[in-house]
């Protein structure tokens, strides 16, 4: 008796476990994950507001005071810059690889000047910048990611309406593209 207990214990807490990890990857399979979405915005390096007609097109962020903007990339051909500047009273950067997984964050207390100034690359391809860092990239912050394909979030804080159009002409002003060393 004891045993058959344990028995159905154990299928339990399998059966349990089971739908947790169909329920979590669901996404995954259905094409509605977020790396999904946003790799059907038009095209790939440049930031897309998230906000069309005061419809929200990922549920990224709900709060009203926030702007968002978000850029899919790929490293696979060489590293991606991401760079924005403008007086915004709050901005934040956060990247994700393809599956969604945060992999850096920053906001404009933690950047150098306050100005976003962001290079996006593989393990290999930052070996080779550091080697001989280009001037430009000399304020920039090197950020290491595992996968090839990835998206960035940037949001920024409109505390009035007064202050509408900056944060719109800061995320406008973003830029989110291959990055070349001028040599």
């Amino acid at each position: 008796m004891r045993s058959f207990l344990y028995a159905i214990v154990i299928g339990l807490v399998g059966a349990a476990l089971l739908h947790i990890v169909i329920i979590l990857s669901l996404p995954s399979f259905t094409g509605r994950d977020a790396y999904t979405r946003v790799q059907a915005f038009d095209e790939p390096n440049r930031f897309f507001p998230l906000a069309n007609g005061g419809r929200t097109l990922l549920p990224i962020n709900d709060d009203p005071a926030m702007l968002t903007a978000v850029c899919a990339f790929s490293v696979e051909n060489g590293p991606v810059r991401l760079f924005a500047e403008g007086d915004v009273p709050f901005w934040s950067l956060a990247v994700y690889d393809g599956a969604s997984n945060e992999v850096f964050s920053m906001n404009d207390r933690t950047s150098v000047g306050g100005a976003l100034d962001t290079l996006v690359a593989t393990p290999v391809q930052l070996i080779a910048i550091r080697k001989a860092v280009p001037q430009e990239l000399e304020q920039s912050i090197l950020v290491e990611m595992r996968g090839e394909e990835g998206y960035a979030v940037l949001r920024t804080f409109v505390p009035s309406r007064s202050r509408q159009e900056e944060a719109a002409a800061f995320l406008a002003g973003a830029s989110c593209e291959p990055f070349t060393a001028d040599r």
